[in-house]
C-alpha cells in the first residue's frame, strides 16, 4: 500500500497518541470505513425500497398506540 509521506506522519502521530502501532491504527480505520460503507448501502437500499413502494396514507396508524408509554 502506498501512502503519501504527509499522511504517514499524520497516521503515526494519531496512532502514537492512541497507543497503537501504525498497522493497528490502519486496521481500525479500514474496519471503520468498511462498516461505514455497509451502513451507507443499507440506507441506500432502505431509501430505494420506500421510493419503489411509498407508505400509503394511514398505513402506519395502527402502530400509533404502540408508541405511547403506559402510565
Amino acid at each position: 500500500m502506498t501512502l503519501e509521506p504527509d499522511l504517514v506522519v499524520k497516521v503515526d502521530r494519531i496512532a502514537r497518541r492512541l497507543g497503537l502501532t501504525r498497522s493497528a491504527f490502519t486496521r481500525r480505520a479500514l474496519h471503520a470505513a468498511i462498516e461505514h460503507q455497509r451502513i451507507q448501502e443499507m440506507e441506500r437500499r432502505h431509501r430505494e425500497g420506500y421510493r419503489r413502494k411509498p407508505v400509503r396514507r394511514g398505513e402506519l396508524t395502527a402502530w400509533t398506540r404502540e408508541q405511547v408509554w403506559p402510565d
